[in-house]
């Protein structure tokens, strides 16, 4: 049996991991400043994620969510201390696909309506309804293409407005930035005016903190800056720091109801405990703060690098747009300087590095970036 092809592959395989590092068979050392799609939010291998896991799966693994499992009261507590969000409710699934799914379920449950309004250059997952509010034709197939999905320019709020007046929409979704667009900010005015917007016509605002979300800009969620409080908050990547968890943050306004959601992976044992070892080393560590820190440091410095066009972005959620190829220019830099970066469409490499990060990892890569720029 193969694998079915449907990556494009560097011709490196990673073995082993420790904090921004990644090492190949051959122990060539990599610095990890994409962490497998803004997944590695602590750090690989963190003693404290490798303890909490090994203790737990050598206790109970899994069970279903038929039983009780303190693990998930556990979490929801430190979330929503460490988030600022203590009055919301969780509901834990394995992906931010998964969490933007049931998000917009719970939104139409409510509101009784169907449609959805998202953004133009909006990515929120390739299952089943979360790919058809992906601004995305070559990955949507006829299944799920459906009438239920407007799309308006992010940013512009008559056309949110004149959408949301038909009556018609259970909610709006939205980035908290958008990361497979190119780090595009839908900016904290805008944001404000959506949740005004969204409050006064009685639709359900979503927003998508699955890349942007877990202190990765500086703040726990990337909309927090604005100031406003969203209804329904989709979660998942830097949860788990490798560990498949996603969430769902519900306001205190919804009503649950016995079979409304369910999972049968969805908050097991295992991944309760990555998710909890994740929030205690962000707390302990002081990440989010340092994500702000280190990611000013960044951003303030290649800003002054002559050659790109744009950087864009907040905290460790950075977008550097340049004028040439950015898959050449990754390339590069994975082969020549042994740096890991991600992309978003020719032009722009993204930065989604783990948030302990340090000033003398920024200097490194900044330093070989203006090598192969």
């Amino acid at each position: 049996m193969n694998l079915f092809p449907v990556y494009s592959l560097y011709d490196v395989e990673p073995v082993k991991g420790c904090g921004s590092y990644i090492y190949d068979a051959e122990g060539t050392e990599y610095l990890d400043l994409y962490g497998g799609h803004a997944v590695i939010s602590i750090g690989h291998a963190h003693p404290h994620y490798v303890e909490m896991i090994s203790k737990q799966v050598a206790t109970l693994g899994f069970y279903s969510n038929s039983v009780i499992n303190t693990l998930q009261e556990k979490l929801a507590k430190k979330l929503g201390e460490i988030s600022g969000l203590k009055d919301y409710s969780l509901f834990m699934v394995n992906s931010g696909a998964e969490a933007n799914e049931n998000a917009i379920k719970v939104a139409s449950f409510h509101t009784g309506k169907s449609r959805v309004l998202a953004f133009k250059g909006a990515f929120h997952g390739r299952t089943s309804g979360a790919v058809e509010m992906t601004d995305n034709p070559k990955i949507n197939s006829p299944f799920n293409v459906t009438d239920k999905v407007t799309f308006v320019p992010l940013g512009d709020i008559e056309a949110v407005e004149r959408e949301l007046a038909t009556g018609e929409y259970c909610a709006a979704i939205i980035e908290g930035i958008q990361g497979v667009a190119g780090i595009q900010m839908p900016g904290d005015d805008f944001l404000r005016q959506l949740r005004e917007a969204t409050t006064r016509h009685g639709v359900c605002l979503i927003l998508d903190e699955v890349q942007s979300g877990y202190g990765r800009t500086g703040r726990f969620f990337a909309h927090q800056y604005s100031g406003i409080k969203p209804d329904l908050i989709s979660m998942a990547k830097g949860m788990g720091n490798g560990f498949p968890v996603g969430g769902v943050l519900i306001a205190p306004h919804f009503e649950a109801w016995g079979g409304m959601l369910g999972t049968t992976f969805g908050g097991n044992h295992l991944a309760c405990a990555a998710a909890i070892a994740v929030l205690d080393v962000i707390k302990e560590e002081n990440l989010v703060a340092n994500a702000e820190k280190v990611g000013n440091y960044l951003i303030e410095k290649l800003k002054a690098m002559p050659g790109i066009k744009e950087v864009r972005g907040r905290g460790l959620m950075i977008g550097i747009e340049i004028e040439g190829s950015a898959p050449e220019l990754r390339k590069k830099l994975v082969f020549d300087k042994h740096i890991f970066t991600g992309g978003a469409g020719q032009h722009t490499v993204r930065l989604l590095p783990a948030l302990g990060i340090t000033t003398e990892h920024a200097d490194k890569f900044l330093k070989a970036f203006e090598e192969v720029l």
